[in-house]
């Protein structure tokens, strides 16, 4: 609550509110701010003190105005020089305030409500299952079957294999056959979790400028990473069975040939994220044929392979990893602190993502990975995410009933962990007001390679199945559609920019 002190004028506190945010990143960059007389009704002040405020965000650089369309939070990456003199004056009297300027863009937000959380509430923009339906798992019970004295010397007195601990690499490759993926244990390397899999393909494959297929809607962090590394985003629409195929291929013609072909295709093929589909074997087999006609590497990150159906269409099972390389990680369902996951290749590709992994990390941790192998050779995994999905059922179930009981849709089909939901309201603003009641969301914008307005949202039905949540989120939803309309008109704009 904002208090009314002769010491802190209302603006000056309406001012640090929202700056905090912003350095704090749960703002992110291009995020618009509410319009004068919402912020005003919202905070229960007159419009000349918010005016104020952003007055103040506009001086401090954490702020712009754009004529005709309202006030946005400005990429601390290119503040003005005063701003910049600002921030370092701060850093001298609060370190951690300085390390939080130096954060990566708007893809962080999440990732920092993950690893701090913003409330004691279920945070439903969240990507990961609560911490409580992983529990200890099998995964102790394996720990101390493979920490003998003589292993914990072996273990801890040298660093591991390049590729990572033979025994797990051997029990992946069964696993892989089990699941129809032709892959020797000479053919995969263990990884720092699926995200350094990741890394390490686009550090092997990438230069700077070389240009990246990634669909869209798609995982925040990706976009983020990509546009690190120096690499080209080619936004490809992501439909129910799969990729958009005709603007794949209008990508690939357009550069037949040259340089500016591109270079890599990431996909999560299973249960995507955000959206929850799963790619068609039609359109596996198309675009796999599309691969090899324009000679493009496809990265198929299966992240979420434990929560999918028995039978899901792999495009590294269809091709044989011959242009796909199959990346996949347990973090989503077993001791995610361990950050154990890995990557099968083709033959051609080992020697130089060894190389890329080996200059990044040197070896991974070798107890973690044979814990890991014990728990699958002995169907410890696979139990415990059978319990899992059950209990993901009945969550979702839960989840869709209040989301629809809240006035929202669902965008697409409910699968796996995660809702693509349209709320109807520019979610950049529902979740500016959600912040006010320790609730993070993940607004449908962040899941753009540009960022847009959008009226989607994205929910782990793991942690929305929270009465009090949906009424806080209702109240919220209701507050911004009741405007004489105007909320109905920017939905419909949204909607078309979507």
């Amino acid at each position: 609550m904002l208090l009314r002190t002769a010491a802190h004028p209302l603006s000056q506190q309406l001012a640090a509110r929202f700056a905090e945010r912003i350095r704090d990143r749960l703002l992110a960059p291009g995020a618009r701010l509410p319009s004068v007389r919402q912020c005003a009704a919202q905070h229960g002040v007159s419009p000349s003190t918010v005016v104020a405020a952003y007055d103040q965000l506009l001086a401090q650089g954490l702020a712009e105005a754009r004529r005709n369309r309202g006030f946005f939070v400005r990429d601390l990456g290119q503040k003005t020089a005063l701003a910049q003199t600002a921030a370092q004056s701060e850093a001298l009297t609060d370190p951690q305030r300085a390390r939080r300027l130096g954060a990566p863009i708007s893809a962080a937000t999440l990732m920092r409500g993950m690893f701090h959380p913003i409330s004691d509430k279920p945070q439903p923009g969240m990507g990961i299952l609560p911490p409580e339906w992983i529990g200890d798992g099998p995964i102790a019970a394996a720990l101390r079957k493979v920490s003998s004295p003589a292993q914990l010397r072996d273990a801890s007195g040298r660093y591991g294999e390049p590729a990572g601990d033979a025994w797990l690499r051997r029990v992946l490759a069964e696993r892989l056959r089990v699941m129809g993926i032709d892959a020797a244990a000479g053919q995969i390397i263990t990884t720092v979790g699926a995200t350094q899999a990741l890394d390490i393909v686009s550090r092997t494959l990438l230069k700077p400028g070389d240009a990246v297929m990634v669909e869209e809607p798609g995982w925040a962090i990706e976009f983020a990473r990509l546009g690190a590394l120096g690499a080209r985003i080619l936004p490809v629409p992501r439909h129910a069975d799969g990729p958009d195929l005709a603007v794949m291929a209008r990508y690939c013609e357009a550069h037949a040939g040259s340089a500016e072909a591109p270079r890599l295709y990431v996909s999560v093929s299973v249960l995507h994220n955000p959206t929850g589909a799963c790619l068609s074997p039609a359109a596996a087999h198309r675009l796999l044929q599309l691969a090899h006609q324009h000679n493009f590497w496809i990265a198929e990150d299966d992240s979420y392979c434990h929560l999918a159906p028995a039978h899901a269409t792999r495009l590294a099972m269809l091709d044989g990893l011959r242009r796909t390389i199959y990346i996949g990680g347990f973090a989503k369902i077993l001791a995610p602190n361990w950050r154990v996951g890995f990557l099968a290749a083709p033959p051609q590709l080992l020697e130089p993502l060894l190389d890329t992994k080996l200059l990044s990390t040197l070896t991974t941790p070798s107890l973690p990975e044979r814990a890991l192998a014990h728990c699958i050779e002995q169907g410890q995994l696979r139990r415990h995410a059978e319990h899992v999905r059950a209990r993901l059922d009945a969550a979702r179930s839960r989840s869709v009933r209040l989301a629809l009981q809240a006035g929202c849709r669902l965008a697409s089909e409910p699968a796996g962990l995660f809702g693509w939901v349209d709320t109807g309201i520019d979610t950049d603003q529902l979740a500016l007001r959600l912040l006010d009641h320790g609730y993070l969301l993940a607004p449908g914008a962040l899941f753009h390679a540009s960022r847009q307005p959008s009226t989607l949202m994205r929910i782990n039905f793991a942690s929305a199945q929270d009465a009090a949540f949906w009424k806080t989120f209702a109240q919220a939803r209701k507050a911004l559609a009741g405007r004489g309309g105007r909320a109905q008109n920017l939905a419909n704009d949204v909607n078309r920019c979507d």
